[in-house]
């Protein structure tokens, strides 16, 4: 279990940061968490390729006790908006999280023996389109209200035009629209460094 302590931390530390920075807009249809989050996959996908899909597993499920641990921590500690995480934002994390993970996790093991790129990137980009997918519709929608309702989303329900050029929708869409296409372009970007760090790591299976 010593070896896998580094993806096990890169993986709690990635959930914890990301938790926070996804409360924080980065222009004007990102958020900050769209930066780091997308590294959760390359931790994942390099536990996969070095030590199989049950090391990748294990690196997960650590990872996601650790980051529900902290998150539960953050509901915790008041910031200047209040909560540094809120209890929506906790679950929505968690449950995307967990999700998309291992089923990057299965869709990556399904395509390890093809072209070195093609596991990596695919199961990335199908993993990250249901996190997108789970994450803001818990942790936002207006639909789903009832699972905090002490906390005001009546910012991320403003209408507003999709990106700005599109149909008029609520702003968490768009939020999570610049979301995904963030994470489509670090699935291609993180394949330099998962590529380096798998040589390094296990020369043999680069």
């Amino acid at each position: 279990m010593t070896r896998y302590l580094p993806g096990i931390l890169a993986m709690a530390a990635i959930v914890v940061a990301s938790n926070i920075l996804v409360q924080f807009l980065f222009g004007q249809w990102l958020t900050w968490g769209a930066l780091t989050y997308p590294l959760a996959f390359l931790v994942t996908d390099v536990m996969n390729r070095v030590y199989g899909p049950a090391a990748a597993r294990r690196v997960v499920l650590a990872g996601f006790a650790t980051g529900v641990a902290c998150s539960l921590i953050g509901t915790q500690i008041s910031g200047e908006f209040g909560p540094l995480v809120t209890w929506r934002i906790a679950l929505g994390s968690g449950l995307a999280f967990l999700t998309a993970q291992l089923l990057d996790v299965a869709i990556f093991d399904r395509l390890r023996y093809g072209t070195w790129w093609r596991a990596p990137l695919v199961s990335t980009l199908i993993g990250s389109a249901l996190d997108t997918a789970l994450f803001f519709s818990i942790a936002f929608s207006a639909t789903l209200a009832f699972l905090e309702p002490g906390n005001d989303v009546s910012w991320a329900n403003e209408t507003l035009p999709l990106l700005g050029v599109g149909p008029v929708v609520p702003l968490w869409v768009s939020l999570a629209v610049a979301d995904w296409g963030v994470k489509l372009a670090l699935a291609l970007i993180a394949l330099v460094p998962f590529r380096l760090i798998v040589r390094q790591l296990r020369p043999s299976v680069a």
